[in-house]
């Protein structure tokens, strides 16, 4: 019973994917947010970039430690190494490291692996049960696979940037999404779906290709694609059209010139806000006037009362202060060696028996190349200095 006891408790203590590795070939948002996960998870996770540095590390004017905040955001729990894939002997030390890892992740334009002699075959070959997730914005197939693709490009062919335009006037401009959703999104499938090949090679001891298109991704977000397959209507005519049952809410401005959303959508709360208000019927007027009478923290309290779903319109400033969030731990401390002690968004899932933590800020260019040479491919640091001196790495 002791040890039984003591192998559970064992079990327990170990990162859900401690015993997954990942060569992390992807740049920018998409690709890093979905390695991110996987090593926020316990995966370990070998950014490799080229000698020079890969460009998101500067992608933004505001650099810290020689980093974007994007970079030091979506880049935690990760080694980094630089390996140039232009030479031979960069190509002969990556198929080294395939033999030894689990899973390839990497957002390249279709055709580029290939050009380098990289191809999912080609690894396949070298390690059976290998993972290969190729990123991109168009897919693997079809006529615009070797079109280039940035978030914004695919949060407008799904639909995304006008459906937000028309929340606004639908005989105005689109309207782009804040953030890059179009990144965000399309890497929790890839993450997802690494998960997933994962669990069916631990069933099976194959490994497969993963093809993860961000157009793909952002075409199944919008549910808007559904309504009008079953409507031919757009979303705005259909909610024109049909407006009962839609609840009520909004966006309104209080006194003190900030701005609560009320967002109820069942036939229970607009009948409790009724009596609560004491009125015969909710509109968006009625709404307006009793917030414009109060400050913000009043009229969220106010509504709260009445059991509604309400909000203060957080800016950034607000949202890293709050309390619920601090208390929750979204917000955690690491130390990067050049940037120092920075703060960084915790991942949001809790867990009742495994752990998932930070253990380490975004790496410097370079940063473990020596280690990993060393302690994955058993290299001495003779050869590990001739090929710095040669630009291999």
């Amino acid at each position: 019973m002791f040890i039984l006891s003591y192998v559970v408790k064992v079990v327990n203590l170990m990162n859900i994917l401690e015993d997954i590795k990942v060569l992390d070939l992807t740049q920018y948002w998409f690709g890093p947010y979905c390695t991110m996960m996987l090593g926020d998870l316990g995966a370990e996770i070998i950014r490799i970039e080229p000698p020079w540095g890969s460009p998101d590390r500067l992608a933004d004017a505001f650099l810290i430690g020689a980093a974007s905040y994007t970079f030091h955001q979506l880049n935690l729990n990760k080694k980094g190494i630089t390996l140039n894939l232009k030479t031979k002997e960069g190509i002969h030390i990556f198929k080294e490291l395939v033999k030894k890892f689990d899973v390839v992740v990497q957002n390249f334009r279709p055709g580029t692996m290939e050009k380098l002699g990289l191809s999912y075959e080609t690894l396949r070959e070298i390690n059976p049960k290998i993972i290969y997730a190729a990123l991109s914005g168009f897919g693997q197939t079809g006529p615009y696979k070797y079109r280039p693709c940035f978030a914004p490009i695919a949060e407008a062919m799904s639909g995304h940037s006008r459906l937000t335009g028309d929340e606004v006037d639908p005989n105005g401009p689109p309207i782009e999404m804040a953030q890059a959703y179009g990144d965000l999104g399309p890497g929790l499938f890839a993450a997802m779906s690494i998960i997933a090949a994962i669990r069916h090679r631990d069933k099976t001891g194959i490994g497969q290709m993963i093809d993860v298109a961000q157009l793909d991704c952002m075409t199944a977000l919008n549910m808007a694609i559904t309504g009008y397959n079953l409507s031919n209507l757009l979303l705005w005519q259909l909610k024109d059209k049909y407006p009962l049952g839609r609840g009520f809410g909004g966006i309104f401005k209080t006194k003190d010139n900030l701005y609560i959303r009320i967002a109820s959508f069942s036939p229970k709360l607009v009948d409790s806000l009724r009596e609560y208000m004491q009125i015969p019927e909710i509109s968006d007027e009625k709404l307006r006037e009793k917030v414009s009478s109060m400050n913000s923290e009043e009229a969220v309290n106010y509504f709260l009362k009445a059991g509604v779903p309400v909000a203060p319109i957080y800016n950034v400033n607000d949202v890293v202060v709050d309390p619920h969030l601090i208390e929750r731990d979204m917000f955690i401390e690491v130390e990067h060696s050049l940037a120092g002690r920075i703060k960084v968004v915790n991942f949001p899932v809790k867990f009742s028996e495994t752990k998932v933590e930070i253990k380490k800020a975004a790496p410097t260019l370079s940063e473990d190349t020596e280690k990993v040479l060393v302690d994955q491919l058993g290299y001495t640091l003779d050869y590990i200095n001739k090929i710095k001196k040669e630009n291999i790495i």
